[in-house]
């Protein structure tokens, strides 16, 4: 965020270099042809430190996201690689184990031991 700040703030200012010179060649010149030639060479001048300023700070912004979005498909490609590793070790502990948790339920649903309930009470 203060990147930005300071990148708007040397925008302005390089908008300020150029309306100043603009005004130093309106005051300078006194034929007005020569004002005209001046204010002319004064505006292209400005239009090209404010193309050059803003092509560096397009680079410097394409760098930027250029290292973010790289930064994250690497961070994406190492979660689905530990999303896949954990399927796997899933998968290897229910195949160790679903026989054995299978005997053991059907052993306790088969295994019936009938019994008289601690409330039941018998009627005379």
């Amino acid at each position: 965020m203060t990147s930005q700040s300071q990148g708007i703030h040397q925008l302005l200012q390089a908008e300020k270099r150029a309306k100043d010179k603009l005004e130093e060649a309106k005051k300078s010149t006194k034929s007005l042809s020569g004002k005209e030639k001046r204010l002319k060479q004064a505006k292209e001048e400005a239009m090209a430190e404010i193309d050059q300023y803003r092509m560096q700070r397009d680079k410097e912004f394409r760098l930027k996201q250029s290292k973010v979005m790289g930064s994250q498909s690497n961070l994406s490609e190492e979660i689905e690689e530990q999303t896949q590793g954990k399927i796997k070790e899933l998968n290897g502990s229910y195949n160790e184990y679903v026989e054995s948790v299978l005997k053991q339920l059907l052993n306790i649903v088969c295994d019936v031991k009938p019994e008289i309930h601690v409330n039941y009470r018998a009627t005379n």
